[in-house]
């Protein structure tokens, strides 16, 4: 596939990034219906179903594949593919889930994502709150398949133990207190509280930068790399999670809700600190901008021969407009 250069590193085109993309979710969402069965008990299944399918930007799964690729650097290996597959689903499965919680009523109480109702809207909140549940036990159950003994036939299912450990420690690390729920809290605290600039970068490294840098250290971590490398990849992952943020605040007050696929200017509505409140509109566009640049940087330093992808995807991010 043809690259050309940005900021010193070689990069997608937007619709050489579709073409990559599409061939990518092709295969998480295949193996996202096989994995989350319709046949839990009690309507269970649907609602896990309803929660994950047909909808989202896919964007952490996106992550994982890309890191995984860029740190292959053209070479097979399918155990090492099998296990990004099955990262790239579980990190989905715990933003999913982390979805589903944060739109009840004791939460944000919303009740549209992803262009449709909410779970608890649709289904109930006890039933949204078990959805929620069985879909971060399925996230870790997927990083952790039973190995059976390497043969040709079998050879996709032999996932290193080291490899699931470190994937596992990855996402959870990701998803608990030191990530993705205690920037909930954090979140939750701060309404109608005048956050200053680090306070507010402290929370959304938490509650979003966490899980989507460890997408980027999960596909990295499917491969073998040099500690430079890896830290490369650090500084490039929590700059496109800042980022992501950053542009989903802009968003929010610059977006409809149909465009959105959920509720725009809610931030503003519960009184919530967002980086364009703080800022600026103006400001708060220059400074995802710039984590931009510190992202590009970031894979420039890094050495790899084959990060075109996740190059791509940090201007998407930038650039989004849903």
């Amino acid at each position: 596939m043809d690259s050309f250069v940005i900021q010193g590193i070689q990069t997608l085109s937007p619709a050489e990034l579709n073409a990559w993309s599409d061939k990518r979710l092709e295969l998480v969402e295949e193996a996202l219906s096989n994995w989350v069965s319709p046949d839990a008990p009690a309507g269970l299944g649907q609602a896990m179903r309803y929660a994950v399918l047909d909808g989202g930007k896919r964007l952490r799964p996106l992550l994982v594949l890309a890191a995984r690729e860029a740190v292959a650097n053209g070479v097979q290996d399918k155990t090492l593919d099998a296990a990004a597959l099955r990262a790239a689903c579980a990190v989905e499965l715990i933003h999913a889930y982390s979805l589903v919680h944060d739109d009840m009523p004791c939460m944000d109480n919303d009740v549209l994502r992803r262009g449709k109702p909410t779970v608890h809207v649709h289904f109930g909140e006890a039933q949204a709150l078990l959805a929620g549940d069985a879909l971060q036990a399925l996230a870790f159950e997927l990083l952790t398949p039973e190995n059976q003994p390497t043969t040709s036939a079998n050879t996709l299912s032999h996932i290193p133990d080291e490899v699931q450990a470190r994937l596992c420690r990855l996402l959870a690390k990701a998803a608990g207190f030191n990530g993705m729920a205690g920037g909930q809290a954090i979140d939750l605290a701060s309404v109608g509280l005048a956050l200053n600039e680090q306070q507010l970068r402290e929370m959304h490294r938490l509650k979003t930068g966490a899980l989507l840098s460890a997408s980027v250290m999960m596909g990295a971590a499917c491969g073998n790399i040099s500690a430079q490398t890896w830290g490369c990849l650090e500084r490039y992952g929590q700059a496109m999670g800042l980022a992501f943020q950053v542009v989903d605040d802009v968003l929010d007050v610059t977006a409809d809700s149909v465009t959105l696929g959920k509720t725009a200017g809610k931030d503003a509505a519960n009184d919530k600190p967002t980086y364009v409140s703080l800022l600026g509109l103006a400001r708060a566009q220059e400074y995802a901008e710039q984590l931009l640049h510190e992202a590009l940087k970031a894979l420039e330093d890094s050495g790899l021969k084959s990060a075109h992808s996740l190059a791509a995807l940090a201007q998407r991010v930038v650039n989004r407009k849903t």
